[in-house]
C-alpha cells in the first residue's frame, strides 16, 4: 500500500517540479525583496508555511488541468460508481482514489490554520466550491465531470481538518517553550530537508 502511495506521490512530483521550482524562485525573491524593503520582521515557520500553502495551490492547479492522451470514461454523476469500479491497491485505485483523497488534505489543513477554524462547516463549504470548480473546468477542457472525486476531495479536505485539529490538541498539552518561534522555525527546517529527502 506504502509503495502504491509513493508511486502516486512521485509522479505527482515527477509532473510538478519544473512549475515548482519557477514558482519558489520567483515567490521567494519577490518575498525577500518585500521583507528588505518594508523592514518586516521574518517569522521562518510562518514564511514557510505561506510558500507551502501557495507551491500547494499551483500544483493542485497544474495536476487538476493537465490533460494526457489518455481515454477518458464518460462524466460521472452516480456518486461511489467510479469509486468501486476500481480494483482495491491497484495502481487506478491509488491514483484516483487516493490521490484524490490526498490531493485536498493540504487544502483542509491549510483552510483550517489560517482561519483558526474548529468546525468543519467552513472546510466543507470552500471544499465543495473549489472541488465542484475544477470538476466543471475539467469537463470543459476536454476531460470528464466525476462526482465521486468531489466526495473524495471533501474527504481530504476532512482529514485536513482532522490533522490540524489533532496538531492544535497537541499542542495544547505541550510545553510553551516548544511553542515559541525558535523552535517552530527549527521544527521547520527539520520537516522541510525531511521533505526534500523524501522527494
Amino acid at each position: 500500500m506504502l509503495r502504491g502511495l509513493t508511486n502516486t506521490i512521485h509522479g505527482v512530483v515527477g509532473f510538478t517540479w519544473p512549475m515548482t521550482i519557477i514558482s519558489l524562485v520567483i515567490i521567494v525573491s519577490f518575498r525577500i525583496s518585500y521583507i528588505i524593503k518594508n523592514k518586516e520582521r521574518v517569522v521562518l515557520y510562518k514564511e514557510l508555511l505561506m510558500l507551502s500553502f501557495i507551491i500547494y495551490i499551483l500544483c493542485l492547479f497544474q495536476v487538476v488541468t493537465f490533460r494526457d492522451d489518455t481515454a477518458w470514461s464518460s462524466n460521472n454523476f452516480i456518486p461511489f460508481k467510479e469509486i468501486f469500479r476500481y480494483n482495491f491497491l491497484s495502481p487506478l485505485f491509488f491514483k484516483n482514489v487516493l490521490g484524490n483523497l490526498i490531493m485536498f488534505l493540504p487544502y483542509g489543513f491549510f483552510i483550517s490554520y489560517y482561519f483558526k477554524n474548529k468546525k468543519p462547516y467552513l472546510v466543507i463549504i470552500l471544499t465543495l466550491i473549489a472541488s465542484f470548480s475544477i470538476e466543471l473546468v475539467q469537463m470543459s477542457i476536454g476531460r470528464v465531470f466525476d462526482v465521486d472525486d468531489i466526495l473524495l476531495n471533501l474527504i481530504g479536505g476532512l482529514l485536513g481538518f482532522a490533522s490540524y485539529l489533532g496538531l492544535e490538541r497537541i499542542g495544547s498539552l505541550v510545553p510553551s517553550v516548544f511553542k515559541k518561534e525558535w523552535f517552530l522555525n527549527i521544527i521547520s527546517i527539520i520537516i522541510l530537508i525531511g521533505i526534500i529527502t523524501l522527494l
